[in-house]
Parts: structure tokens; sequence; C-alpha cells
């Protein structure tokens, strides 16, 4: 179990970062909304790894990356 609650920290840690990175750009409301909605995610990802579920953390940081790629996509950060 140590090597899933690694793995959820670097994935966590790996959000923080992206979220770093599109801080500076100029978002729509609904982009605004996403960006909430991910940190919400990565939140439930922290409260679940503490309590030892590791599925449910996983599916919540997992799930908050995507929203961020996709803003990352939308904004030419990344490619598609």
């Amino acid at each position: 179990m140590a090597l899933a609650h690694e793995r959820i920290r670097k994935d966590i840690e790996l959000l923080e970062k992206n979220l770093r990175e599109i801080s500076h750009l100029d978002f729509s409301r609904e982009e605004k909304a996403i960006i909430r909605r991910a940190e919400n995610y990565k939140d439930d990802s922290i409260y679940y790894l503490e309590k030892g579920d590791y599925i449910t953390s996983f599916g919540c940081i997992n799930y908050a990356h995507g929203l961020i790629d996709s803003l990352r996509i939308l904004h030419g950060i990344i490619r598609g």
C-alpha cells in the first residue's frame, strides 16, 4: 500500500504543478468553474488518501488531471 500512497502523492504534486502552470491565463467563467471542480477533486483525493481509500483517491486525482489537461489542450499548452 505504500506504493499506492506514493503514486497518488506524486499525482497530486503534478496536478498542483499543472495548476500553477496555467494560473497566468485569462479564463472564461466556465473554465474557472472547471478549475474549481478539479481543485475540489484534488481535495477529495487527499481526503480519501488520508482515509486509506486508495482506489477512490486515485480516481479523484485522475479525474482532476483530465479536467486540467482539457484546459491545457484548449489553451495550447499541450497537444491533444
